[in-house]
């Protein structure tokens, strides 16, 4: 192709070159040089035709394969990523599976450890009254004793110094004075124990409280999950259930 175009601007410059006709816009040119190029054109010419349709038809081959190449990645890509979304939904709906399974089983532990906490304190109070009431009744008992004791002592103190009347008022006096005390001391014991019983029925009052409150949180906090779809906490992390030392168990007020 390049030798049509050397021959064609060697024409155009003989042409340009030539010596012009007077009067006119004629020239004149050498017609063996000419014809001789004009030769070679036209012999050039089929042999550039040919390579320029070979190089057409090897352009529509290459771009025919690229776009099959192109077709066949883009469908490979498709598929990669329908199989990689599908795998992704299952590993979602797998570790959602996973976390509400594990937020049910902390739930019924928790419930399972707040039953034993109240059947734990139940026992703790029965055991508590049990113990103050026969403390109580001990004291009366002692109470009741020691009045019995001061009586039989005053009424033989009165037996005994019957005759003389200053040390028989004295004798009622002390025996009056000992009565009092014995009687303020059993109200005074009474008094003590049944704050102690308060005090340990409030405490467990409190404790109850709270470890209902916590297990409603725990509820709270599993229905969230399931209408929020948040995951649950990290599936390798074994939950722990704290021992009752002061407050609740499982407490969620610090999540």
């Amino acid at each position: 192709m390049y030798r049509v175009f050397e021959a064609l601007d060697e024409l155009v410059t003989i042409i340009e070159e030539a010596r012009g006709v007077p009067m006119t816009s004629n020239c004149i040119v050498p017609r063996g040089d000419s014809l001789e190029l004009l030769d070679e054109i036209r012999d050039a010419i089929p042999g550039e035709l040919d390579d320029a349709q070979d190089v057409l038809d090897k352009r529509d081959e290459i771009v025919g394969k690229a776009e099959h190449e192109a077709a066949t990645k883009v469908s490979k890509a498709n598929s990669d990523a329908e199989n990689t979304l599908a795998n992704a939904q299952a590993e979602a709906e797998r570790i959602l599976a996973d976390a509400r399974a594990r937020a049910e089983r902390m739930v019924a532990e928790a419930e399972q450890q707040a039953d034993r906490e109240v059947e734990k304190g139940h026992a703790e109070y029965e055991e508590l009254v049990g113990r103050s009431h026969a403390e109580a009744e001990r004291m009366l008992q002692a109470g009741r004793e020691s009045y019995e004791h001061a009586v039989q002592d005053g009424q033989i103190e009165q037996a005994r110094l019957v005759s003389q009347t200053e040390i028989v008022a004295a004798a009622h006096m002390e025996s009056n004075r000992i009565l009092e005390a014995t009687a303020a001391e059993a109200d005074r014991q009474r008094t003590e124990c049944d704050a102690y019983v308060d005090g340990k029925l409030a405490e467990f009052e409190d404790l109850l409280a709270h470890t209902l409150r916590t297990v409603g949180k725990g509820r709270t906090h599993l229905r969230a999950t399931q209408v929020t779809g948040v995951h649950a906490p990290n599936p390798h992390v074994q939950p722990t259930l704290p021992q009752h030392n002061g407050g609740a168990p499982y407490d969620y007020d610090g999540q």
